[in-house]
Formats: structure tokens, sequence, C-alpha cells
């Protein structure tokens, strides 16, 4: 579809009459990019590359549809674009989302009738599309075009279509899983009910959903079994056939819920607005459009990984969504399904499907198309035939060999094939080896523990190398990491959290008093020319500054366990809308606080150096200090407090068009930060230096005799902007803490790579990880949990080998 949408863009283009570098002025968007996306060269652009195209060019609302139409595969010709309203109003057909216009479930919609007998779902359609609702309207279609986008990008990246889908089956699953059918398909009291015709394939998903009439599906199936490529097609299929009467299918990491702390719907929305921040905008009645979505029903929740939940959140958890009607696909191994249904009850109105496993001739199909042609006496011929072959021939025992169990599930046949048929010196072969594998466990793990050094056997086109070892290393310390957080969401601003709480806050206080003791002595030593004044105003400075700041950490986010999130926000002086939240107020305080007790503490050990080199008695000392303390308090109180005030003022959110994705979070929060920063060090350094005039202004004669020398003043203004500004940005932000944290200190301790962010782009480019909206998760659970697994072992062998060591030293003091 990339090369109709460059079709598209440049009739456009040319018909406004406009040259591609004139596009470029108008719009933002490169030359570069745009002369790309004309010939094809680049894929998939980013909506908000296409809204601000759409804008520039001035599309009327039909060629601004067929722009938006084109960027999206699947989406053009599905009806739900302004020209299928048109053609249906002038046919004087009701027009879905609108009163008396089609069944709730969009059965007119669809190409095919109805199965007999089977009443489509009874999903809840949205209110009429009236002024009111616009704003989630048009964010519900904006929401459908990027899931769709970036659902189909994994698609691609995970090799689905590559030669074809696995076939993946399902069946429906034991009746003590299934609710009653009269639940099922919602029919009154006393109708006659039976058994809906579950069973199906993978291309067959969305027709399944939607012959479900409750709207509520649970998949099952064991690890590696094909759920998540499952729910992946179910969403592009049901975006392709959608209408917009229909909600948006949404997938969500269930895994990463507590129930007993956030109710579903306030979860779904929280989850939204990070995945999508553009929802966090305010829409009609001043609630955030993420949570008008969740709450008119425009949002269908696929909620991945049941199983993954801790065990005692997932009774509560069911319990939570039977209090609901959400329509809702739910997926999970059968054996935790099964224990949580048993504790309380199945999920009401819900039908079970359970996947089936693959066969020989699935694999026959499949295995030998995906691999390289090795017998030149017959071409057809590639490594996987005789492996098959074998595995046909009956065993001495009659069992099935080791590996026919293994390559039942998708898992372990996508870790086979990429083992095996995209690498050379590899042979198939050797997995019929008896006495290397005897059993399945040794090659699901031989498999596993291969997939790694096969991906990163040597560097990918316009990327570094990296070293296998330190890679498992690595991806071991993050697996480990999302296992003590029990969530699979590897998240930047988060990648902190894999340390202890109190290393944490004392390397983030350890940092931020190097950083502005630093800066401080540099300054002071260039303003007075005094090296031994510079060195002692530094330490003074950074050891006070680290502490406060350390102090506020702790209290703000480590004690009550609240992550440091990117911001959400931009600043912007002109323009901002009246719904923008207040955060002044709140601010004013925490700022007023904060800056009085640091120039307390600062200007007492001032007073208190000032006096003892000039040898007054401790005495004069104490009250030196004290007037110094009152003095500075007053002065960094005031600054403090205007300077977050005038940021809570000037914040307004962030463009419903905004792109996601785990770079695009970091670079918007990263300009964000940048942005507060230069925007604090001079009001914050203004407000100091002016401020020292008039309080000294205000106490003279009150506290004696004050002298305000502007050089003075000047100085501490400087260094107090600067200094204030690095210790906000290290401490009280998500990319602060990321330079902090993630690009510094778990490298240093060999954690992690220097370069964190292009090795976990690179590791989403090889298939080892995959985006979920603003985070990473890893691509194959099972390869997760090996290889956390496999850092414990590493942690473990370690402190034995430290606690060897300190035997031996004390046997040989003894």
């Amino acid at each position: 579809m990339a090369g109709e949408f460059g079709a598209v863009l440049r009739r456009l283009r040319e018909k406004a009459g406009l040259t591609q570098d004139e596009l470029e002025r108008r719009s933002g968007v490169s030359v570069s990019t745009i002369r790309g996306l004309e010939t094809g060269k680049r894929r998939n652009p980013r909506m908000t590359t296409v809204q601000q195209l759409a804008d520039a060019l001035a599309l009327r609302s039909e060629d601004r549809e067929e722009l938006l139409g084109a960027a999206v595969p699947g989406r053009r010709g599905d009806g739900t674009g302004s020209e299928a309203e048109a053609s249906a109003a002038e046919a004087g057909a009701p027009v879905a989302g609108t009163p008396g216009g089609g069944a709730p479930g969009g059965a007119e919609a669809r190409a095919g009738e109805p199965e007999a007998g089977v009443a489509p779902p009874a999903l809840p359609s949205p209110p009429p599309l009236s002024t009111a609702h616009t704003a989630p309207a048009e964010a519900a279609e904006q929401l459908a075009k990027a899931v769709a986008a970036r659902w189909q990008r994994e698609e691609e990246q995970r090799r689905i279509q590559d030669p074809y889908p696995l076939p993946v089956r399902w069946k429906a699953a034991c009746e003590t899983l299934t609710d009653h059918w009269a639940n099922i398909r919602r029919l009154p009291p006393g109708a006659p009910s039976g058994p809906l015709d579950l069973s199906g394939r993978l291309e067959g998903i969305a027709e399944t959903y939607r012959s479900i009439p409750s709207g509520r599906l649970v998949v099952l199936g064991r690890s590696g079994s094909g759920k998540t490529v499952l729910t992946l097609r179910f969403v592009l299929d049901h975006l392709r056939s959608r209408t917009p009467a229909e909600p948006v299918p949404v997938i969500f990491s269930i895994g990463a819920w507590d129930p007993t702390a956030v109710t579903l719907r306030d979860w779904l929305t929280e989850r939204l607005t990070r995945d999508h921040p553009g929802t966090a905008a305010l829409g009609p009645g001043k609630v955030s459009l993420a949570s008008a979505l969740v709450d008119s029903g425009r949002v269908l929740p696929v909620l991945d990984g049941f199983d993954e939940m801790a065990d005692g959140l997932r009774r509560p958890a069911l319990e939570a969504l039977n209090a609901t009607t959400l329509p809702l696909v739910l997926t999970s191994r059968p054996a935790e399904y099964a224990a949580a249904v048993e504790e309380t009850d199945v999920l009401t109105s819900a039908a079970p499907i359970e996947l089936t496993d693959l066969t020989l001739d699935d694999l026959d199909h499949y295995l030998p198309r995906t691999t390289r042609k090795t017998d030149r006496s017959d071409p057809a011929a590639g490594a996987w035939q005789a492996v098959l072959k074998k595995l046909r021939e009956p065993s001495p025992d009659g069992s099935p060999a080791p590996l026919v169990t293994v390559l039942t599930t998708p898992l372990m046949v996508a870790l086979a094939r990429t083992v095996y048929s995209d690498t050379p010196e590899h042979d198939p072969a050797e997995l019929l080896d008896a006495e290397r594998f005897p059993g399945v466990r040794e090659l699901e793990e031989h498999l596993l523990d291969s997939f790694l050094p096969t991906v990163y056997r040597g560097a990918r086109p316009g990327a570094r190398g990296w070293d296998p070892e330190r890679v498992q290393r690595w991806l071991g310390h993050l697996a480990r990491h999302l296992t003590e957080l029990r969530t699979p969401d590897l998240a930047w601003w988060r990648l902190g959290h894999g340390l202890r709480r109190s290393t944490r806050t004392l390397v983030t206080a350890l940092v931020t008093a190097l950083v502005i003791g630093f800066v401080d002595t540099a300054m002071s030593v260039g303003f007075s020319g005094s090296l031994a004044n510079g060195l002692l105003d530094g330490a003074i400075v950074g050891l006070l500054a680290g502490f406060l700041f350390g102090l506020v950490h702790w209290f703000t986010y480590t004690v009550t366990g609240k992550d440091v999130r990117p911001s959400a926000v931009r600043l912007r002086i002109r323009g901002r809308p009246e719904t923008t939240t207040w955060r002044a107020g709140p601010r004013l305080v925490i700022g007023t606080l904060g800056g009085t007790l640091f120039g307390c503490a600062y200007g007492f050990a001032v007073g208190l150096v000032r006096a003892f080199s000039s040898h007054a008695g401790l005495s004069s000392a104490l009250s030196l200090g004290l007037i110094d303390a009152i003095v500075f308090g007053l002065i960094f109180g005031g600054a403090a407090g205007l300077t977050f005030c005038l940021l809570g003022l000037l914040e307004t959110p962030l463009d419903i068009v905004s792109a996601v994705s785990p770079g695009s979070v970091l670079r918007t929060d990263r300009r964000t930060v940048l942005t507060q920063l230069c925007f604090w060090a001079p009001v914050f350094g203004s407000a100091v230096g002016l401020g020292a005039g008039v309080v000294v202004d205000l106490l003279q004669g009150h506290l004696g005799r004050l002298v305000a020398d502007p050089m003075v003043s000047l100085m501490l203004g400087t260094i107090s902007g600067l200094g204030g500004a690095l210790g906000y940005t290290l401490t009280m932000t998500a990319w602060g803490q990321w330079c902090l944290l993630a690009r510094v200190w778990l490298p240093l301790t060999g954690r992690l790579p220097w370069s964190v962010a292009a090795f976990l782009d690179d590791a989403y480019q090889r298939g080892v990880l995959r985006q979920a909206g603003a985070v990473y998760q890893f691509r194959h659970a099972r390869l997760q949990s090996r290889l956390a697994q496999g850092r414990v072992r590493q942690a473990r062998v370690g402190q034995g080998r430290s606690a060897q060591g300190r035997s031996a030293q004390g046997r040989r003091r003894g």
C-alpha cells in the first residue's frame, strides 16, 4: 500500500500546485521524506507525518480521507470513509453510527450474510455522532488508523506472512470453562439455545468473534501455541472490516493490571493514555479522550496474557471482568484460567476456544518452503525434507519422537526456522540426535538457547555488531527485571527499577551532587578567580543540592512507589486551551518549601564559613549563620516557588496525532525536558539574582546591616539557575533518570550496553523484542523466562564463587 500512498500524495500535491520543496516549507516534513514516500522507497508513513502533509495541502474532507486511507493498509474500500457515508445518505440508507444506522455488530457492512440462526454480536454502539461527541468519534478513527499501522508493521517484523501464516487452528473449549449458551447468545428467557460452532483457522478469527452475540471471547492455548499471533491477526482483520459503529480493538497486556488497586476502566484509560499520548488531551466534558473512548464503548479490549498475572490476582481480575458488560477478548494458558474459574466462576457470557497442535502434515507444507535448496540433484529438495521423512518413520516403542512433540507449537517451529532454515551452517538433522537431545525439554532448551546466537551472528546492514555473550547478559538482566516487576512491559523510563530502591536513590543523589558541585565550582572559579573558594562553595552546594534533590526524589517516587513518567506535556506560552489542568498551585507549594529548605541550609553553611574565616567567635558564627539562613531561605524559596508555578501555568497537552513508539516518546520527553531546562535556568537564575536585592532591602535594619553586591547577585543567580535546572532534570524527569541510570550507572556496572536505545531498537529489528506502543516486550514469553532463569543462575554462580573466595582467604589467614 506504500506505493498507493505515494501516488495519492503526488497527485494531491500536484493538484495543489506545490513542488516538493514548497510542501516541505509548509508542512515541516523534510523533502527527502516526501520524495521517499512518493517514490515508494519509504514505507509505512507515521500518522503524524500524514496529518502534517494533509494540513499543509489544505485538503478537503474527501481528499483527506483518501490520503489517510492510503496510509493504512486494508483500510480503504471498507465503507468507513466520508465518501461511503455520503453515498449511503444519497441512497436514503442510514449511516452506521447515526440514529437508525445498521446493526450494532456491523452485519450489514460485511460482504457476506451472517450464518443462518446466528445473531450478529450485540456490541454496544457508541452514541450518535452529535456535536458533543465529535471529538471522541474523531479520536476513535485516529486510534483505529494508528493501531492498524502499528500491528501491520509488527506482523511484517515477525514474518508471519513469509511464506504464509502457520495454520493455527482451534476448537471449542471444554464445557466446564464455558458459560451457559443462552447467555453467550444473548437469548431471552425460555428461548431454546444450543452451542455455536466455534472451530476455525487463523484467517477466520474476526468472523468467529463476530459470530458470538455477547462479544466476549476467551482464547486458551499452552505456551507457544500462537495466542499472540492470533490476537494480532484478530486486530488487523477486525479493523479491516470494521464500521464506524464498532469499537476499536486495542491490545492490552493484562499481566500489568492489579485489580485490587485500580478498576478495569481506569486501568484501560491509563494504558491507552500511555500507549497513545494524544488521547491525554481533554475532550468534551473536560475528560480525557482516553476516558471518553473507554466509557463510551469505542474501545474493544484485547486482554493478552491473563496467565501472566500474579497467582493471587487472577481471581479478583476475573471477578472484576464479570462485574462489567464490556465486550472483550481474553487470552490465557488453560491451566491458569481453569484454576481461576475453579476459585470463582467462568467469564460471564464468554465463549472459550482452545488452540490445537500443529501436525506433521502442517510441518511438511510449511518448513520446506522456508529453507534453502541444498541438493543439486533434486532442486526441489531442502534441508528439512530428510528430517520430516525420518519423523514419519515409526519408533521401536511406538511413541512419537521428541522432535514431533516439540514442533507442535508455532513458537518452536518459528525458533527452529530461525536457527536452521535461515542459517546455512546449521543442519536440522542434528535435532534427531537422541543422545544429545534425549527428551522434549532438552530440545526446547536447545532451540531457546540457540535463538540469540543465531540472530546476533552478524551485524545487520547499517547496524553495529554486538557480542552474543554480552547480549545474553544484557537481555538476561532485562528479562529478570521484568520478572521482578511482574510486568511484560519493558519501559525505558523504568529501567532504573532493576536496582534496589535505596541504591537508585543513593545513585541519584550522588550523581546530582557531583554534577551540581562541578558546575558550581567551575562557575565560582570563573567569577571569583579563586580556586579554593570555588572548591569550597562547590562542595557545600553539591552536598546540599544532592541531599535535597535526593530527598525530594525519595519522598516523591521511592516511598510512594510511583514512576518518574515521561512528560505528556509541552510548553506553550500563547494559545493555551481553557481545558488545561491546573498545576500551578501544588507546584508553588512544593517549589517554595524545597527552595526554602535548601536556602536555609546553604545560608547557614555560608554564614559559618564567613564567620570562621574572619576568626569570629562561636556565638557570632551562629548569629551570622542564622541571618544568612533567613536571607537565603527567602531568596531561594521565592525563586523556586515562582519558577515551579510558571512551569505549571505554561503546560498544555500533546496533540491527538502524536506519534507513539518507545523512541518517539523518549524524543518527545527529551524535547520537553530540554525546553523546561532552558526555561528554568534563566527564570530561576533571574529570580535568585533579583530576589537577593529585594530581600536585602526588605530585611535591611531588621537583621542588622545587610549588603547586596551586584556582582555577587549575578554570580549567585547564574550558578543557581544552571545548577537548579540540572538538579530538577536529573531527579524529577523521566529523561533525566534515563540518562543518569540507564545511560550511565547500569552500563557502568555491566548490566546494559552504553548505547541502550540503539541496542533495544536493534533487538526489535532482529525479532527479539516487539513494540507495544510506548514500551518494548519480549516477543516470546518462553524466551524471556529462559533468559531470566539464566540470569538468576549466573548470579548464584557468582555468589558461590565469591563465597568460596572469602572462605579460601579466611583459611589462608588462619
